[in-house]
């Protein structure tokens, strides 16, 4: 039985698990010929690359290569937990006290008594469980303010060098992981499963799994007709499509598989549909069942529709139409508790940070856009910014205003290369190195990554209440923070600081459940500022005209764009490995390391796996003696999941796969290998939003045309800053896609959530 997840398409939201497998098949590049490419305007056509995380069979496929979010088991010379582990510490703290504001939120239900047919259903689910032992009550409650957070402990500080987290398995009881095999054996599952299934189930897996075998479902990767051929070895005759575990497990693994295409809910009439396709019998009782177990919530958001005029003589006032929602709790609780921590900081009097005047000073010594910035933060404590990637400069002027002002300003970014270049940024101020951590931390800039910031390991640290220790905030990337990081963020900000989300609305969103930034800019519930910077350059021309849905022919004297067409999938393989090995290097002087392939999945002919098979051959050819690597092979590693960190390969030994990773020396263990290293010659989109290269080689294969979007090639194009070669093998598919194929739309509450309580707001 195999357990390679299947293709997952976007396309709507209540069947986020159907899909074509793709073909893992890898194209050599063919010969060493050189042929002069010359410029021919930008009428590129053709790139794709499904939006869905879950391309390819796994969520982490698009954004990252899949890496575990265990702990990592320290050895015993270990005194320091790494960057991944503290990270997680941080996190696990968060989901701790949401549990907490869960519990404190019980209470009536205040909407839905007007809910009737289906949505009444599955409400009333709901309210028969309310004291049971797992109430759902919070599910339809008006968000209220956040109370304030109780102390938490100060994270530890940035460890050297960093390690990757330990396998989550390495600390499974032995007799635990035996005992499932014995489970999976005897129903025909692969028995390396065992550890998957005990570290998803926890304690007496094998129980479980032997009461209601669906449970295998867990287990990322599995497919429902896999758990049924399971069942069916399990059970014999018991085993039903009708069985009520069957349509439990069904329908969250659908909300799990959703939540992999980014959507923190699902509208019931698609979840139902969805669970028709899957073959349940019955699908509201499936749902209804799933409810009463606790294992969903369901949530009525008032539709955005005009209220009617009000009228004296109606005997009672018309009925607001509402939306009926299933989710998984998690994500429901990450976008209360999101649009909590957001209403707390536009309600919180910002801290004293001088004269009004020394802000208008500040903005008038700057540019227009600049000044626009730092006036919209100086009245407020939460400002969206938009702009390109030249639009920084404004972020950076910002923080050098708040910083004469005695503000503490720190920048947070997605990736370490963000961090890197944000802080060349800062330099052109001459912005002294922050006094905030030991000497023994290096120096400080006031920039940080995400990641970093939350964990502890970079940044300003905490407070004795647990918060930043800061008074600005400025989080760029800002499309890429999912729901729950998002939510950690906001409930980690100190009451009267200040909190500016910048990014690029055009770019792909984030690779986690939730579109943070599209969400709040669609409520317009704070202050937008957008930038009249435009980046520079025919790359920066051409981008921007893909943004607003126009494929523009540009002049490119310097041959900063070059179209080369293609035919078929291997002369697009050998264009390729020829552009990056010599066409670039020889033409435009960007060596090969410099220059990033782009191309729209890992599978086919023309997908990730094939051109990094052919551009080692041709770059460092060698045996791949450690899990298909050599010595200076380039990779991406994974930390967690969603996160994707550029290195090389160094060495490999007993203890794992030495790489070096945005400077830093990194080991990981020979079991993880597989799941959180891929060559790194050849990524998805995805993997590199937040990533900046001086060349780029976007290759767009015939057959990924159907998957093409707006939002893709304007990500991939806008990954170059010098030069953009683009592989072009589909006709007018591009120009089509540019001009008609927006964003793929995810279903989210966050938009509701902060439009109730914006009035508070002001």
């Amino acid at each position: 039985m195999s357990t390679e997840p299947e293709t997952t398409e976007e396309a709507e939201p209540g069947t986020p698990g159907a899909g074509a497998p793709q073909n893992d098949g890898t194209s050599e590049a063919e010969g060493t010929t050189v042929e002069k490419t010359t410029v021919e305007g930008t009428t590129v056509e053709g790139d794709t690359e499904t939006e869905d995380p879950v391309a390819d069979g796994s969520a982490p496929d698009d954004d990252g290569t899949p890496a575990t979010d265990g702990a990592a088991e320290g050895s015993a010379d270990a005194a320091q937990l790494s960057e991944a582990e503290a990270e997680l510490a941080a996190q696990q703290l968060e989901r701790e006290r949401i549990e907490r504001r869960k519990a404190e939120k019980q209470g009536p239900i205040e909407a839905g008594a007007k809910l009737s047919g289906k949505a009444a259903d599955l409400l009333a689910a709901v309210r028969a469980v309310e004291s049971g032992e797992k109430p759902v009550a919070t599910a339809l409650r008006e968000p209220e303010p956040t109370p304030r957070r109780a102390a938490a402990p100060e994270p530890v500080r940035r460890p050297q060098p960093v390690a990757a987290p330990a396998e989550t398995s390495a600390a499974l009881a032995p007799d635990a992981v035996a005992a499932v095999r014995a489970v999976l054996t005897g129903g025909g599952a692969p028995d390396a499963l065992a550890p998957q299934v005990v570290g998803a189930l926890g304690e007496g897996a094998d129980e479980q799994l032997r009461e209601d075998p669906w449970q295998l479902l867990r287990v990322a990767g599995v497919r429902p007709e896999q758990a049924d051929g399971f069942a069916r070895a399990l059970l014999g005759a018991e085993c039903g499509p009708d069985d009520e575990r069957r349509g439990r497990a069904v329908t969250v693994w659908l909300l799990e598989q959703a939540a992999l295409a980014g959507h923190t809910a699902l509208d019931a009439p698609a979840l139902t549909a969805a669970l028709a396709q899957r073959a349940v019998p019955d699908p509201d009782a499936a749902v209804q069942s799933t409810l009463a177990e606790g294992e969903a919530l369901v949530f009525q958001d008032a539709l955005d529709t005009a209220p009617p005029a009000p009228e004296e003589s109606a005997e009672e006032p018309e009925e607001r139409p509402v939306r009926v929602l299933v989710g998984l709790e998690r994500y429901a609780l990450a976008e209360e508790s999101l649009a909590d921590g957001l209403a707390r900081v536009m309600n919180s009097v910002p801290k004293a940070d001088g004269s009004a005047g020394g802000w208008e000073q500040a903005a008038s010594s700057t540019t227009r856009s600049a000044a626009e910035l730092i006036r919209a933060v100086a009245a407020h404590g939460l400002v969206l910014h938009t702009g390109g990637d030249a639009s920084q400069a404004e972020a950076a002027a910002l923080l050098y205003a708040a910083r004469g002002l005695g503000l503490r300003g720190w920048a947070a970014t997605h990736t370490p290369s963000g961090r890197d270049r944000f802080t060349v940024q800062m330099a052109l101020y001459d912005l002294p190195d922050g006094p905030s951590g030991a000497p023994e931390d290096g120096p400080v800039t006031g920039v940080t990554t995400v990641a970093g910031l939350l964990s502890g390991a970079e940044g300003p640290g905490r407070d004795a209440d647990g918060a930043f220790d800061l008074d600005l905030l400025v989080v760029l990337d800002a499309p890429q923070l999912d729901v729950e990081t998002a939510a950690m963020l906001a409930e980690s900000l100190p009451d009267g600081a200040r909190l500016v989300l910048s990014g690029d609305p055009g770019v792909l969103w984030s690779a986690g459940p939730g579109r943070v930034f599209a969400d709040l800019l669609a409520a317009r519930v704070c202050p937008q500022v957008a930038s009249r910077t435009p980046d520079p350059g025919p790359i920066g021309e051409l981008v921007s005209g893909v943004g607003i849905g126009e494929l523009n022919q540009v002049e490119a004297p310097g041959k900063e764009v070059v179209i080369v067409p293609v035919r078929d999938a291997g002369e697009a393989v050998h264009r390729t490995v020829q552009l990056v090995a010599d066409s670039v290097p020889r033409a435009i002087g960007i060596p090969a390391e410099q220059t990033q392939v782009i191309t729209p999945g890992h599978g086919g002919a023309v997908g990730t796996r094939a051109l990094n098979t052919a551009l080692k051959e041709r770059l460092n050819p060698g045996p791949g003696r450690f899990g298909g690597f050599d010595p200076g092979d380039r990779i991406v590693y994974s930390p967690a999941p969603g996160r994707t960190v550029p290195g090389q390969v160094v060495k490999a030994d007993a203890d794992g796969l030495h790489l070096t990773c945005a400077g830093l020396p990194v080991v990981v263990p020979k079991e993880q290998v597989e799941q959180s290293v891929r060559h790194g010659w050849a990524l998805t989109a995805h993997q590199a939003v937040g990533l900046r290269w001086p060349a780029a080689v976007v290759v767009l294969p015939g057959d990924a045309a159907a998957a093409l979007t707006r939002p893709w090639v304007y990500t991939a194009f806008g990954r170059a800053e010098r030069h953009l070669s683009v592989v072009h093998g589909v006709e007018q598919a591009l120009q089509r896609a540019v001009a008609e194929v927006p964003q793929k739309p995810r279903s989210t509450r966050l938009p509701a959530l902060v439009k109730a309580q914006a009035p508070a707001a002001g």
